[in-house]
């Protein structure tokens, strides 16, 4: 398991997927190259608006992804589940009960594209295994190269064998560093909402650290 405190690691409460939303596959398989020509998103939230850039170019498939969600209203009333000052903040998985949101499939991580989690970039969160980032993403309210796609990171088979053994109970020594979370746009406007959200009183919430004491969510993603 990825540090609870250094990693953005995606938290589901089963281990499991849940069911499909037809809805973001029609639009992976019909619409994702037509929607993926925008560039420009607006992330309106109960706390402020951030304009966004995604980066179509270097992360295709990511921006396919989170756009196809958008389209299909997919993060209307997410919540942001995660916040932690001087690190980053993190949303897109859970209802206002908690509930998961429903996920397409598990997405290729673009990670090694050449873009670095700097202050105000957005990022996908996944678990462990490599390629298993769907819909919950971060902003990055610090640098954290850590984060980063790096020339010593594991290759896919090494991070494969590694899960493997630690699902065996089995400690395999770690002789690489992660593969790293793919960077897919960054804030051009609205960074002080960013920090405001990170700024906020947080608690233990079941399985959630870093929850927010007071509710913060998005209302609704905006296509420019």
């Amino acid at each position: 398991m990825q540090n609870k405190i250094n990693h953005p690691f995606a938290q589901r409460k089963k281990s499991h997927r849940p069911t499909l939303l037809f809805a973001v596959v029609a639009m992976l398989t019909t619409g994702a190259a037509k929607i993926a020509q925008a560039a420009d998103v607006v992330i309106e939230t109960n706390r402020g608006v951030i304009e966004v850039v995604l980066d179509v170019d270097r992360a295709p498939l990511t921006v396919a992804n989170f756009l196809a969600y958008v389209a299909a209203d997919g993060y209307k009333d997410a919540l942001f589940h995660r916040v932690i000052p001087g690190f980053m903040v993190q949303t897109g998985g859970y209802r206002s009960d908690l509930t998961l949101l429903p996920e397409s499939d598990e997405l290729r991580n673009e990670a090694d594209n050449g873009l670095t989690n700097l202050r105000g970039t957005l990022a996908m969160a996944r678990m462990d295994a490599i390629d298993s980032a769907t819909r919950q993403f971060f902003i990055n309210v610090a640098d954290n190269p850590h984060l980063d796609h790096q020339q010593e990171s594991c290759t896919r088979r090494e991070e494969e064998q590694r899960v493997a053994a630690a699902e065996r109970g089995l400690l395999k020594p770690r002789t690489c560093a992660s593969f790293g979370y793919a960077v897919f746009g960054r804030v051009v406007a609205g960074m002080d909402v960013v920090d405001d959200i990170a700024d906020q009183d947080t608690d233990i919430q079941g399985d959630f650290l870093d929850f927010p004491v007071e509710p913060i969510f998005i209302e609704q993603i905006v296509i420019k």
